[in-house]
């Protein structure tokens, strides 16, 4: 199998294809099967719907090798076998771990029926922080099995910030140069931006890497993958991006993708109250808490606005990225406040002051 994604023809993908070629691999020739998931994109993917009887399964056309889905699938065994409900990737008729068809790898799990997490329901953002802390609690040692790609990321975020920050600055140069209408609203939302990047860069300048706690961790833990089912249990599905790496790096995404949405629009207590939620089951440190405070303070949708638009400008819909920035800089007062107000929180937690 090729190490890097490969994309395959399409044709190849259809319900017809699948049910023929692969479904016969788990004796599910005669079952209906649904596509309800395809991204025909450099790491393409399907997914399937398949129904056989009393039974629904859940069929994932892989997009990376054969090494990395045995990462994935030691992963999934880990957390199934410590009590944390994921859906266990089937065996085929020969026992296997997981389908080839035409060089493309598929996998078959059992489909699970529920709720996605409700980012409006208080106790499902709480439920959703303390099951976090339980699977990196239960996978600070987890191995996997030989022959898989042993994926770590624990990238630095001091590099990560510097590189984004510099960059933001290459943008504000483009701007004065273009003067176009993205640019007049970039320049005119710039230096709030500037400053939030800033304390960022201060916050994880010299951070102690040392001290951040390291176990798997889901990469993607949002609320399309956290599902509450008909008894408030919750199932933790698509460990595609799962990796080695600092615990804070998944409660800070979790933590962001939360919080910029218009409803929990940066949100001081209800961050706190994940983080004590979290706490419950696994204690963060000083340095954890500086990870997160800056990873939560760099304006990162300001960023990643302004370098496509100026990566692309000469042929990029200048009219959809205005209205983008202009979604995007409506939030700076509300983070800015927040990111204040969330220091202070951690200044008087640990009795020290953060520069």
């Amino acid at each position: 199998m090729p190490s890097k994604a490969v994309k395959y023809n399409a044709g190849l993908l259809t319900e017809e294809n699948v049910k023929k070629h692969v479904l016969p691999e788990y004796n599910l020739e005669n079952a209906d099967i649904h596509q309800i998931k395809f991204k025909d994109t450099d790491k393409q993917r399907a997914v399937y719907k398949v129904e056989y009887r009393q039974s629904t399964y859940c069929l994932k056309k892989m997009y990376f090798s054969k090494a990395n889905l045995l990462f994935v699938y030691s992963a999934i065994e880990w957390l199934f076998l410590n009590n944390i409900n994921v859906p266990e990737i089937l065996s085929t008729k020969t026992n296997g771990r997981f389908v080839v068809y035409e060089d493309m790898l598929f996998i078959l799990t059992p489909w699970v029926e529920g709720e996605k997490c409700n980012y409006d329901n208080i106790e499902h953002i709480l439920s959703s922080t303390e099951n976090l802390a339980k699977m990196h609690n239960v996978t600070v040692g987890f191995e996997p099995i030989a022959g898989s790609e042993l994926r770590r990321n624990c990238s630095n975020l001091e590099t990560s910030i510097n590189k984004h920050f510099e960059h933001m600055l290459l943008c504000s140069n483009m701007a004065y140069k273009y003067g176009d209408k993205f640019s007049n609203l970039f320049l005119n939302h710039f230096e709030e931006n500037f400053m939030l990047a800033k304390i960022s860069l201060e916050l994880c300048c010299g951070l102690d890497n040392d001290k951040l706690s390291e176990a798997l961790c889901h990469l993607d833990y949002v609320n399309k993958n956290i599902i509450f089912d008909d008894f408030q249990k919750i199932w933790v599905i698509d460990f595609d991006k799962c990796s080695m790496d600092y615990c804070v790096h998944d409660i800070s995404y979790f933590l962001r993708r939360m919080l910029k949405r218009d409803n929990t629009m940066w949100d001081f207590e209800i961050a706190v109250n994940c983080l004590n939620s979290y706490e419950n089951m696994r204690e963060l440190n000083l340095e954890e808490y500086r990870y997160i405070l800056s990873y939560l303070s760099f304006p990162q949708k300001f960023w990643k606005i302004s370098r496509d638009y100026y990566n692309n400008i000469k042929k990029c819909n200048h009219n959809s990225f205005y209205t983008i920035l202009q979604s995007a800089v409506e939030r700076d007062k509300e983070q800015m406040d927040f990111v204040l107000r969330f220091k202070k929180y951690i200044e008087n937690k640990f009795n020290t002051f953060l520069s």
